[in-house]
């Protein structure tokens, strides 16, 4: 194969060291810095040297780089991607007979399909380094084809960094415990020139971003460093943000600036990504986010300006809601960033924070295994074979609770058993290409809506509309289906996904209709959905009249409604299309049914128990003031308690019992002060019915009780007196001498209140119930321990106070006299407070011998005065006790 426009790129001088590691090895990491050549030359020179036909398998973690990587191939073979050089992506296949292309997406489709890959010699694994999910996916899933299945496959992993060590140990011996060889590794000499850093922060300390948010005075910054960077030096700018929204920002803040503004990211038409791809006629200015770090050279890039941002999925498993936050770049990806300004000669990177802050930067992003939803990854994990993943060689294992979590989500749509293996419902699913909830909207729906419906509301559902579209998701689907701008690259994608949606159905439904469980609440849901699908389809065609189509040119009648629709006041159409709402919602109940919500107060609650709000001010669901609805895109702001709703629809009751089985259930609760009793018909946590319950089960009473006093504490229950007193002497008998002694805090008193409580709290004998706490053992020695009264030397028995940390002993002084020792209790010292003949405190003490020659002296001299009738001898210790005065 002759490479008709070679370049001297570095990464040409290591090609005889590679092709030999991977003959005698069967196995290589090549470390090569951006703007080497790795992409794009490697895969050339490797399928050059492919003498058994095999084709060379070039992964890609997105669709943008896979793309740039195979029209820049083709290029160099001076032909046209679908000859020598293929590619395929989701939505788009042109087969290479030398080298195919693929995102790392497809591969995994294509490796549960075809896990020998019988016409491919070597697997390129590009930009292994950023560590996405599938990527990682992929290497542990071609390890252990390697391992197994084909010997001879080779497996080239080829990373942007010098951080080869974890990828040379997992090619090495496929499990990177460091108990192999480990796989060689060819190192390539950077191909970049000298890059000047400019530190440029802002002027002000702002702060920090927050969730989604980033401070508008940030990106005035960077747009001002924009301009900044164009006055002081030449080229065009490569400038990186966190996301659309920024980026359509920041853009609409160089206006006027002289130069050609490209918005590059994931969602950008084709066009645009090619034309930043391409020499321009005139100065530019291309704003990207992360998926320009480490394509292809970008031509003309001389300048980089980083915001220093970047975005993170982090996903709330306990409530199933997912969402992207801002975080700061990694130090590893600032360096990506900056290289782009020295691929093609000497460049300047303005970053827009400060020398100092830069060394407080994490070194590296974190995998993605470990932020992300890992619903599609537990499905195919489960395909291969491995529900735990314990036997896969990854590089990072899956974080146990997302995957419980994951695995429970698919066992609930039957794509896995009990043991966390798929199903034939499950692997049906994974073959559809899509999340695999979407793919169980799309098979299940299909049979109540039609096929190309499911497949356009499932398309639109794969990739929400812009947020500019508004929240009401039917709206959306209605514009989508009226064709749209050719430009419109959101439409044009929703339009191949659709149709290869439908597709995909086409081949799997007759196997997945088989294949469903069929249990009694399965059949009683698809009669269900077969009446509420006959309902809607007699008032969609009563509706749309004659003739009407879709954007694919087929008959539809869920555009009728709007054609017939009234307008307001602007112009719009009226939302009130009952049809195209049941359609919609039908499929995006199936898809997320826990997010089936029902108005609560001014939000909505949905059935996972998570309460939701609509956006306000411009939402077209506010307006609607349903009383349903299916929510097909919500995320949860950092430290908020209720989801935020990005789209939905609007449903009614019917179409909500659809997304799940409602079932009645008895309640005993404590509320406002009392137990409840009812029967509550429920969707997950939303209530449909209630009705009052007579003769509760006393079990559930006793626990709402019980629930009662943990929540209002035991004030609720009578503490007389006597239980007062009893609950202080068991106090002190366990301070002093620990078990069996039972603790006597209100948080150990609450684990045993179920156990002797009563209907009415009032009536419990508390007394009693504590005494029921005593083994037989402290039963019988409470008395010995903690005496409720001591006899005094005067004959009287005083009451003694255990209510502080020592028990104490009040009584007049003349009772006292001849009492040499002060008593002990369970080994501790009784405080003794002696009394005045008035009953005051006039001393206190624990060593009564003490007080006796050293402090009764002055007690005596300071009380005889005032209380002649009163016997107050000179030696206490010998005088008789008593409770009288002085005989006359």
């Amino acid at each position: 194969m002759r490479i008709a426009r070679q370049e001297d790129l570095p990464v040409r001088h290591v090609v005889p060291e590679l092709r030999a590691a991977l003959a005698e090895r069967g196995a290589a990491v090549l470390a090569a810095p951006p703007g080497t050549g790795k992409t794009t030359l490697i895969p050339l020179a490797l399928a050059d040297s492919e003498g058994r036909g095999g084709r060379i398998l070039v992964l890609e973690p997105r669709r943008l780089a896979a793309r740039a990587a195979a029209r820049r191939m083709a290029w160099m073979l001076n032909e046209k991607v679908g000859q020598s050089v293929g590619l395929t992506i989701r939505g788009e296949h042109r087969p290479g007979s030398r080298v195919q292309v693929v995102t790392t997406g497809v591969v995994l489709q294509r490796l549960q399909d075809d896990p020998e890959l019988s016409d491919v010699g070597t697997v390129m694994l590009d930009e292994c380094h950023e560590r996405h999910l599938d990527a990682d996916t992929a290497l542990a899933f071609l390890l252990d084809v390697r391992a197994t299945l084909r010997p001879d496959l080779r497996l080239l992993a080829a990373s942007a960094t010098a951080d080869t060590g974890p990828w040379a140990r997992l090619l090495g011996d496929g499990t990177g415990d460091g108990t192999g060889d480990g796989a060689p590794v060819i190192e390539t000499e950077a191909a970049l020139h000298p890059v000047e850093v400019v530190w440029a922060p802002p002027e002000r300390p702002l702060p920090p971003p927050h969730g989604m948010r980033v401070d508008p005075a940030l990106l005035a910054h960077v747009a001002a460093t924009v301009r900044r960077a164009l006055a002081e030096r030449d080229g065009d700018v490569l400038c990186f943000l966190p996301g659309v929204g920024e980026i359509a920002r920041v853009a609409g803040q160089l206006s006027g600036a002289g130069v050609e503004v490209l918005q590059v990211h994931g969602q950008a038409p084709q066009s645009v990504q090619d034309a930043a791809l391409s020499p321009g006629d005139r100065r530019r200015v291309i704003l990207a986010t992360s998926v320009a770090e480490s394509s292809l050279t970008v031509p003309g890039v001389r300048i980089v300006i980083d915001s220093g941002l970047a975005r993170e999925p982090r996903t709330d498993h306990a409530r199933g809601l997912g969402a992207l936050t801002t975080v700061r770049a990694s130090r590893a990806a600032a360096d990506q960033r900056a290289g782009r300004a020295g691929r093609e000669a000497p460049g300047t990177v303005y970053r827009c924070w400060s020398e100092a802050e830069h060394d407080r930067l994490p070194a590296r992003p974190r995998p993605e295994i470990e932020l992300a939803d890992l619903t599609t990854f537990a499905l195919q994990i489960a395909c291969w074979g491995e529900p735990d993943a314990s036997g896969l060689a990854l590089p990072d294992p899956p974080p146990e609770a997302a995957l419980r979590a994951a695995r429970a989500g698919l066992q609930a749509i039957g794509a896995v058993d009990d043991d966390g293996r798929a199903t034939d419902r499950g692997r049906l699913l994974a073959r559809v290409g899509v999340h695999p909830r979407l793919a169980r909207a799309l098979v299940d729906g299909s049979a109540d809506v039609g096929a190309r419906t499911a497949a356009q509301v499932v398309a639109l559902l794969s990739e929400p509309p812009p947020r500019a579209a508004g929240d009401d998701l039917t709206a959306a689907w209605r514009s989508l289906r009226r064709g749209g701008p050719p430009t419109d690259a959101h439409a044009a994608r929703w339009r191949d996904e659709a149709r290869r949606l439908e597709t995909a159905l086409a081949s799997i439904t007759p196997a997945s209709r088989d294949s469903r469980d069929r249990t009694p609440a399965a059949d009683r849901a698809d009669r269900d959905r077969a009446a509420a699908a006959d309902r809607a389809a007699r008032g969609r065609v009563a509706a749309a009249g004659p003739g009407a189509r879709d954007a694919h040119g087929a008959a539809d009648a869920h555009g009728a409604a709007e054609a017939h629709g009234a307008r307001d006041a602007g112009g719009l159409a009226v939302h009130h299309g009952r049809g195209d709402d049941a359609t919609a919602g039908r499929i995006v109940a199936l898809a997320f049914p826990e997010r089936v919500a029902r108005r609560r107060g001014g939000g909505y609650l949905m059935a996972s128990g998570t309460g939701a709000e609509l956006l306000g001010e411009g939402s077209a669901l506010a307006a609607a003031k349903a009383e349903w609805l299916a929510i097909a895109v919500a995320d949860r702001p950092a430290g908020a308690a209720s989801a935020r709703i990005r789209a939905g629809v609007v449903i009614d009751e019917e179409i909500a019992r659809l997304a799940g089985e409602a079932g009645w259930e008895d309640e005993v609760v404590w509320r406002d002060g009392d137990v409840r009793a009812r029967r509550v018909e429920r969707l997950g946590a939303i209530e449909l019915n209630v009705r009052p319950l007579k003769n509760p089960d006393p079990a559930l009473v006793r626990k709402a009780q019980a629930d009662g006093l943990r929540a209002q504490g035991l004030s609720l229950l009578n503490w007389t007196p006597g239980a007062v007193a009893l609950r202080e002497r068991l106090a002190f008998a366990h301070r002093a001498l620990g078990e069996p002694w039972p603790a006597m805090d209100d948080a150990s008193l609450l684990e045993h209140a179920e156990d002797w409580i009563q209907r009415d709290f009032k009536k419990i004998d508390v007394a009693g119930a504590l005494r029921g706490l005593l083994p037989w053992e402290c039963a019988a020695r409470l008395d010995e321990v903690a005496p409720e009264r001591i006899e005094v030397p005067s004959g009287s028995k005083i009451r003694v106070d255990y209510s502080g940390e020592q028990p104490v002993l009040a009584a007049k002084l003349q009772e006292l006299f001849g009492w040499e020792a002060t008593p002990r209790l369970a080994g501790v010292p009784l405080v003794v407070h002696m009394l005045s003949p008035a009953g005051r405190p006039a001393a206190v003490t624990a060593d009564l011998a003490s007080f006796w020659r050293e402090g009764y002296k002055a007690v005596r001299a300071e009380l005889r005065g005032r209380y002649p009738k009163h016997p107050w001898p000179e030696d206490p210790a010998q005088a008789v006790a008593t409770k009288r005065t002085k005989r006359p």
